[in-house]
């Protein structure tokens, strides 16, 4: 069986508007250790509004085979989702169809994914027009979003293995 990829869909693209992506590291109730996450959203300002945004950001979750609404899957072990993650020279690279984001990440965050070999990424469909590029965040406007039922219940999450210019 053969398989064909189509060109990203720009239609797709111009409706989620600016695409981000933001992390941090904190520790994992299960082992102790470092877990580095890895939030993608979009900040809704597409020319057909945050609703559009949100939609065209399901279409693509739906088109790449992340599932929506609390199920983590792992990209390692799903080998058709095209999800990949390079981490290098304390930067993240998130590439995926449609979305291409890269991000300076802190030194617990790089080093909790080098330690892990993967992230737990959060595709968060609901916009997030507060998050602007350059605008500090504070830990508690963090968790107010990162944390809402709402926007964990409307996004995919999935654990993506790292690569690195050196593997």
């Amino acid at each position: 069986m053969s398989q064909t990829n189509t060109a990203p869909n720009p239609t797709l693209q111009r409706r989620i508007g600016t695409f981000m992506v933001m992390g941090w590291a904190g520790e994992h109730s299960d082992d102790g250790r470092d877990m580095p996450f890895l939030m993608a959203y979009s900040l809704g300002d597409g020319p057909e509004g945050p609703e559009a945004g949100q939609e065209a950001l399901l279409a693509v979750a739906e088109e790449i085979g992340l599932p929506v609404g609390g199920a983590i899957l792992d990209v390692s072990q799903a080998p058709r989702v095209s999800v990949r993650l390079l981490v290098e020279g304390g930067k993240a690279v998130l590439s995926m169809p449609y979305l291409h984001a890269a991000c300076p990440m802190p030194e617990q965050w790089v080093a909790a994914a080098h330690d892990r070999g993967a992230v737990y990424l959060i595709l968060a469909t609901r916009p997030w027009p507060e998050a602007t590029p350059g605008r500090a965040l504070t830990e508690e406007q963090l968790q107010a979003f990162a944390g809402d039922a709402e926007t964990l219940g409307t996004a995919a999450h999935c654990i993506v293995p790292i690569s690195t210019l050196k593997r």
